[in-house]
């Protein structure tokens, strides 16, 4: 699974053959001594032998558009990031501390003007390119949004996935374009697994004990279930409505954050459910 090899999958399916795809890091043990192409095609091959190896599912070509849609905007949104914090340090060098936010990087030469900051003009000119470019690539990251939504319009799937509580468009695109073949996972703790949602396990004697999530996998859509759950929680009525009085229990017993995965789990599995099932996620009374 690299670069191209969802496009050979689908051209070597189209020939009648089955294409399967093995995650790098699995078959890097088979790799004996040195790397060249020909002890890289003996690792392969020795790794897709194995019995319990995993294998991934070839994206089909509307979920590798949607995916690189999506991967774009996450670009866009590392580049506003930077580019808030460079305004925010080029403001601290002339002793001037702007409050965090986009509400403030928006309004931010009425709160210049408001604040009586004076500027040297030379100053004043690149922080104003600098807030231009934050805009155009506010506009940029809306676009990106807009064409997924665009695409999706029609698409029964991401209808029901917007059924789950605290699933928007952004995480059910997410998990239309990751997700090539639900029916890859036995069962929602193994697709909650894959996202690294679930805790590290160490057992040694006899004794397990269990540790911190994983965070292996899928980064993406692991940080956007924790944003879903977050959300959630913050809405006090709506944790009881939609999943019970275990929510309400964890919430009182747990620290606010342990709940926020543990619900982000739970809306994974859910998530999961509604992917297989193909049917809307209903509450039930």
């Amino acid at each position: 699974s690299c670069g191209g090899s969802h496009w050979l999958a689908r051209k070597c399916t189209e020939f009648g053959h089955t294409a399967k795809l093995i995650p790098p890091q699995y078959v890097k043990p088979y790799v004996k001594t040195n790397k060249n192409d020909f002890i890289d095609a003996d690792a392969i091959a020795e790794a897709a032998s194995r019995p319990t190896m995993r294998f991934s599912s070839a994206k089909t070509e509307s979920a590798q558009v949607i995916s690189t849609i999506r991967k774009i905007r996450s670009g866009y949104i590392r580049e506003r990031t930077a580019c808030m914090n460079r305004i925010g340090s080029i403001l601290l060098e002339f002793g001037i501390s702007l409050p965090k936010g986009h509400a403030s990087m928006k309004g931010l030469f009425q709160w210049l003007v408001d604040k009586n900051q004076n500027l040297p003009p030379l100053i004043i000119f690149e922080l104003s390119e600098l807030h231009e470019h934050y805009q155009n690539l506010n506009e940029r990251i809306d676009s990106q949004a807009d064409k997924v939504e665009r695409i999706l319009a029609d698409n029964e799937q991401m209808k029901q996935l917007q059924s789950v509580p605290g699933i928007g468009p952004v995480i059910a695109s997410a998990c239309l374009s990751s997700v090539g073949n639900p029916n890859d996972f036995k069962n929602g703790r193994n697709f909650a697994a894959w996202i690294g949602l679930v805790p590290i396990q160490y057992s040694t004697g006899g004794k397990s004990t269990l540790l911190g999530i994983s965070k292996r996998g899928n980064k993406e859509l692991r940080t956007l279930f924790i944003h879903a759950a977050r959300s959630i929680l913050w809405r006090d009525k709506s944790v009881k409505k939609y999943l019970g009085s275990w929510l309400v229990e964890l919430k009182k017993r747990k620290p606010f954050n342990v709940a926020v995965v543990a619900l982000a789990n739970k809306i994974a599995r859910i998530a999961w459910a509604v992917l297989v099932s193909k049917k809307s996620f209903e509450i039930r009374t």
